[in-house]
């Protein structure tokens, strides 16, 4: 069957846990030899945590990328992205080159395997989809010390949890005279009606008088992007970090996979929105960045803009909510900084950019920055484009705890949070072009060898060879990590003349790219470096022998002389 034929449609609309399931089956009982499907774990839910891995002979290590999407619940645009990653690679092992990829590009890929998990918050996609209702990422919350909050529900009895609206006069906001029935900010010389906003549903431990402020973690807990192994950090420092380091369920089937497989070089991880590529680091400042690394990032960052129209940003620079306030606990973070990967998010979907928004100088500020023209002209653009989806009618009804108010006003799933259907797949189609050449800069040994009588012995001369972008290491600053060995030749059968020829240290290997702004290729002083992308090995040995090439990071060659 065609992969057409397979599809559920993921590139223009967002699917159900069951239609990811159904969608991830199919590929992998039409295609055995090139879609292994299996689950990580489960959700307190009981929903799997789905992995597919993409590509020929899976048992055979090598340099491999990995892909996820929707570890945020309301991020729905993730899973189609990852989904279409997936789809494209099946198309270029079954004869048909997506994008338009230059043949030595898919040559790479048909050797390459990618591993690809489309929803890491499997329950809290569930719980948005079918709700409505506002989730950081799981909809759940075990914390024992529980002060009064509030707690998502249907109050009007439409199965959803939007927002409600009652009307007070020390409320923030106020109607919009450009566009009735949005709300805006209060401003001086606003005359009312003023609203308070709240969620919709009920407050536990209300008092009758007392409203608790609403927070976003209120009654899901934690964030999974706050619950990873670096730079973690407890609540009282950031929120949602979890009770430790990797506690979520999902969490952990991330990072021991990650664990399992050192040869993972490249992460991507989706989220939405803003329309951005946030790079490492996160930490520090780009004067204190490993420069080879630095200059990957440059290249990598004019192919996002390029095929994304996204710009690619660094995290501590211009994607701190506090200024030089790291975010700790982060995924990509981790993937960069304990992994080795060339790491970075992808905020998926640009509605600042479809609203004419000016950049500002730090981009995370765009998200607080909204004046009321902004609004409206986010409110024409939902009933002009979006069908209006976002802006919805408000509708009056009796609160069991507040009395009279009015639900409704704001769904933000696909408009704000998500591009709209029709739309979704050019952005499909851009961010996974981005992330196969991204996945076709790995790593490449090619091993040769020659041989020479020395007496009643062999002389075994190697060339190792390393053909691919990136060094043997994936990235520069990931040499100090102990799973990114070095690579060695080893005699695995045969004998050697002497010990020390069994097993040889051959170090990591450069690549052949220099990423942008590293001053190599300059004309006034045009020069290659030397020998830094090829070893060569002696060993003597007595008789036949197989030798392999290689370390965990890379995968093994293995010849028999």
């Amino acid at each position: 069957m065609s992969l057409d034929a397979l599809s559920r449609g993921f590139r223009d609309q967002y699917l159900s846990y069951d239609e990811i399931t159904a969608q991830l089956r199919a590929w992998a009982d039409a295609y055995p030899d090139l879609a292994h499907l299996q689950s990580l774990g489960q959700t307190p839910e009981g929903r799997e945590l789905w992995l597919l891995t993409v590509g020929r002979d899976r048992d055979r290590t090598r340099p491999s990328a990995w892909v996820d999407g929707n570890m945020h619940a309301s991020e729905l645009a993730g899973s189609s992205v990852a989904l279409s990653i997936a789809e494209d690679l099946l198309r270029l092992h079954t004869g048909e080159v997506p994008h338009d990829l230059p043949e030595a590009t898919a040559e790479v890929l048909a050797d390459s395997l990618v591993f690809v998990m489309p929803r890491i918050s499997p329950d809290g996609a569930e719980a948005v989809l079918t709700t409505g209702r506002y989730v950081r990422s799981v909809p759940r919350d075990e914390r024992p010390n529980q002060p009064v909050r509030w707690i998502a529900e249907d109050i009007d009895g439409d199965g959803m949890a939007y927002v409600m609206r009652i009307e007070d006069p020390t409320g923030e906001f106020v109607e919009s005279k450009a566009f009735p029935g949005l709300l805006v900010l209060r401003e001086p010389g606003d005359r009312g009606p003023f609203y308070k906003v709240w969620p919709e549903g009920r407050i536990e431990g209300f008092d009758g008088h007392h409203v608790p402020d609403p927070n976003f973690l209120g009654d899901n807990y934690p964030d999974l992007n706050r619950n990873y192994p670096f730079d973690w950090r407890g609540d009282h420092d950031q929120a949602g970090a979890g009770d430790h380091a990797g506690s979520e369920p999902e969490t952990r089937a991330v990072v021991d996979f990650a664990r399992q497989h050192p040869e993972i070089f490249a992460w991507l991880n989706l989220h939405t929105f803003g329309g951005v590529h946030i790079r490492p680091c996160g930490d520090k400042p780009d004067t204190k960045m490993n420069p080879s690394d630095l200059a990957l990032y440059r290249y990598l960052g004019e192919r996002a803009e390029t095929l994304t129209r996204y710009p690619m940003v660094s995290g501590f620079e211009e994607f701190t909510y506090t200024p030089d306030t790291p975010i700790r606990g982060d995924l990509s973070e981790w993937a960069y900084n304990e992994r080795g990967c060339v790491a970075w998010v992808c905020e998926i979907w640009d509605l600042f950019a479809q609203l004419g928004m000016e950049r500002p100088k730090r981009f995370v500020d765009y998200y607080t920055n909204l004046t009321r023209d902004d609004m409206v002209r986010l409110a024409e653009w939902d009933r002009d484009v979006n069908d209006s989806r976002v802006v919805r009618p408000w509708k009056r009804v009796t609160h069991p705890q507040l009395g009279e108010v009015e639900v409704g006003g704001i769904d933000p799933r696909i408009g704000c949070w998500n591009p709209p259907p029709h739309l979704l797949g050019e952005v499909c189609t851009g961010l996974s072009q981005l992330w196969l050449e991204t996945t076709a800069l790995s790593p490449r040994i090619e091993v040769s060898s020659e041989t020479a009588s020395v007496g009643d012995l062999t002389r075994v001369t190697l060339t190792v060879r390393n053909t691919g972008y990136l060094p043997t290491s994936g990235l520069d600053s990931a040499e100090k990590l102990a799973h990114v060995e070095p690579l060695r030749v080893e005699i695995v059968d045969g004998k050697p003349a002497t010990e020390a020829d069994r097993r040889r240290e051959i170090g990591h290997l450069q690549g052949w790219g220099r990423g942008r702004g590293s001053g190599a290729g300059a004309l006034y002083f045009l020069r290659s470096a030397g020998s830094v992308s090829t070893r060569t090995v002696e060993l003597l040995v007595d008789g036949p022998v197989t030798l392999r090439v290689g370390s965990c990071r890379v995968g093994w060659t293995s010849i028999t002389v």
